[in-house]
């Protein structure tokens, strides 16, 4: 639990473990209770606090309290979205201390499965901290404009509809193929003006900073999560049936290797559906994005 110092002496590297968690998930009283056990047993001389939400974008509030004291470490027991909005919360606190982690427990965990698979007792005591890029997305200008980061991937189109319709059809492997298999023959294409001029015409916009993305399969080969840069992975409007085919060959071959920028800038000619690490919102018309990497923004464990 401690490492060495820039004189040579031991440090800790946290001074608490924090978990936050939404209590009203099925089975998450008992998951709690054993990671507790299990922080407890391994990690004797650290506090372990638990931190349950009370309403939607509650996590975001609990780790900008907790990032402001101290040096914790912020466990979001959660999927995606859960852990954007602890993400979220540290980044509300410039110069924050705070060390983030993630333990898979929700329906989308792409950002777990793109981390070292260990137990997190075991990260907890010897797993070296490092520091990840975030994507912010800044939307709307001048009094209007909206600043929020994102762990994993930002998508337009077709990516936020696919979500609306798991959540809409049920869960589970047939449910959730058919609910995509419905959100293809719905899909309406939309228009973007780059900071060129240039007016591009999309079924699917994905700028990601992991390269997997568990639902929609492999969409870079390429994807760093530290690199400074985020992979841009476009589908132009060209009809449902090579729609289809990108996202079999996404699922199984994998889409390979995609272009990567620093910054993404472009607006919206039409209302669209905006997916950030499972939050989905809607954009008007008329709404200015710029979507950048933010360097080793994040340090995690």
């Amino acid at each position: 639990m401690t490492a060495n110092g820039p004189n040579g002496a031991p440090e800790a590297r946290f001074d608490r473990i924090v978990l936050v968690f939404n209590p009203c998930k099925p089975g998450m009283t008992a998951k709690i209770n054993e990671l507790r056990r299990e922080l407890s047993a391994d990690t004797l001389e650290l506090q372990v606090d638990l931190q349950p939400t009370e309403f939607a974008g509650h996590a975001r509030d609990l780790a900008r309290t907790v990032a402001a004291t101290g040096s914790p470490l912020i466990v979001s027991v959660s999927g995606d979205g859960g852990y954007n909005e602890v993400i979220n919360g540290v980044m509300d606190v410039p110069g924050s201390k705070a060390v983030c982690t993630v333990v898979a427990a929700g329906n989308a965990n792409d950002h777990h499965r793109s981390k070292p698979a260990r137990p997190l007792p075991d990260a907890v005591r010897d797993q070296p901290v490092r520091h990840i890029d975030l994507l912010r997305i800044t939307f709307g200008e001048e009094q209007q404009v909206q600043v929020h980061y994102a762990h994993s991937y930002i998508g337009f189109g077709l990516t936020p509809l696919m979500a609306i319709g798991i959540e809409n059809g049920g869960k589970g492997k047939i449910l959730e193929l058919l609910s995509v298999a419905r959100t293809l023959s719905h899909l309406s294409p939309f228009e973007i003006v780059r900071a060129d001029g240039a007016i591009a015409r999309f079924d699917s916009l994905i700028l990601a900073n992991i390269s997997r993305m568990a639902k929609y399969g492999t969409v870079s080969e390429s994807a760093a999560p530290d690199d400074g840069r985020f992979e841009v992975v476009t589908l132009p409007h060209s009809g449902r049936w090579k729609m289809a085919l990108m996202t079999l060959r996404a699922v199984t071959l994998g889409l390979g290797n995609q272009p990567s920028v620093s910054s993404y800038a472009f607006s919206t000619r039409d209302a669209v559906p905006c997916q950030i690490d499972g939050e989905v919102r809607h954009l008007p018309a008329d709404t200015h994005v710029l979507v950048e990497s933010v360097k080793s923004a994040l340090a995690v464990l």
